[in-house]
């Protein structure tokens, strides 16, 4: 299906678009800029509400805007496009990921307003992304698990369609962003193993390899390789630097011409950008304190986001 003229509308002056969606490069610093704006939201966001996760959405700011720049098919002006394609939060207690995301590239309901009203009764902004709430939400994820199942039926429906009718109607690609937390949920295995063995190639899952649970180290509750994992279930799987902009841009480049599910683990740093929080469970699901978010701004991580002006990746 032809995209409309406005898909990725917001990054159309940085992007060389081609037939398979995938753009050029932008400069580190331009690349910088947007992360941090996504880190800026989260921080301000959370702090706002005294209560959520801000170290998801800072960790994977990197992976995400790699991802929205240079890969997704998508229209902020018609966040129902058939042909678009599909990015699904499964680690849904980052919510201020996808928020931070749909207010930057220009999705007209989600404005600052929205971002000051997070977890807030009647925002578009509720704690856990709900797709019949807000316009550019794939799909309602909260019990860990089930956005990466729910994934997987969508890279089905979209292989059924195109097998029906055609790459003229149907066309698009499904993207995933799973925590640890994700990976350890029984339903993850049902669905990794049911992708693998229908060979499901415009499924990618990227892994937020952060090595922190909500306990503390990771390795207090699993030490699963789950490169190990997805490659025994059929696909193809690797590790990447998930503050490295080109490698993550390289890893889902090669990704697009797969024979076989992909799974990249992200080797991420939670929290990223909190001085004292980097890294540790305690930036998982509470604000950060005071004294991290000014030292943060001072470091010229961005300026308290939500008070001021607006940026677009």
């Amino acid at each position: 299906m032809t995209p409309p003229k406005s898909s990725l509308a917001a990054v159309e002056p940085l992007a060389d678009s081609t037939d398979q969606g995938t753009m050029s490069a932008i400069p580190r610093t331009q690349h910088d800029r947007m992360a941090n704006a996504i880190r800026a939201l989260a921080m301000d966001a959370v702090e706002q509400a005294k209560s959520g996760h801000p170290g998801l959405p800072m960790g994977a700011a990197d992976v995400a805007t790699v991802l929205f720049t240079r890969f997704l098919k998508f229209d902020p002006a018609d966040p129902a496009w058939p042909d678009r394609d599909r990015f699904v939060l499964s680690a849904g207690h980052g919510s201020m990921l996808i928020y931070a995301l749909l207010h930057l590239l220009g999705y007209e309901a989600m404005t600052i307003e929205q971002i000051k009203r997070f977890r807030q009764l009647g925002s578009l902004t509720p704690g856990h992304p709900e797709n019949f709430i807000t316009p550019g939400v794939e799909t309602t994820t909260g019990p860990l698990g089930q956005g990466l199942a729910n994934a997987v039926g969508m890279a089905i429906a979209e292989a059924h369609l195109a097998a029906t009718f055609g790459k003229e109607v149907a066309d698009h690609r499904t993207y995933v962003l799973a925590s640890d937390g994700d990976l350890m949920e029984g339903i993850s295995q049902e669905a990794i193993a049911l992708a693998g063995h229908l060979k499901l190639n415009k499924l990618l899952v990227l892994f937020d390899d952060n090595g922190i649970s909500i306990d503390g180290p990771l390795s207090l509750a699993d030490s699963v390789d789950q490169v190990k994992r997805f490659e025994a279930a059929g696909w193809i799987a690797s590790r990447v630097d998930g503050h490295d902009p080109d490698a993550i841009a390289a890893a889902i480049e090669a990704a697009q011409t797969s024979d076989r599910p992909v799974m990249i683990a992200c080797r991420t740093t939670i929290g990223f950008g909190a001085p004292t929080k980097a890294g540790k469970a305690s930036s998982h699901g509470s604000p950060l304190r005071r004294r991290d978010r000014r030292r943060a701004q001072g470091a010229r991580l961005v300026g308290s986001a939500v008070r001021g002006s607006r940026r677009r990746p």
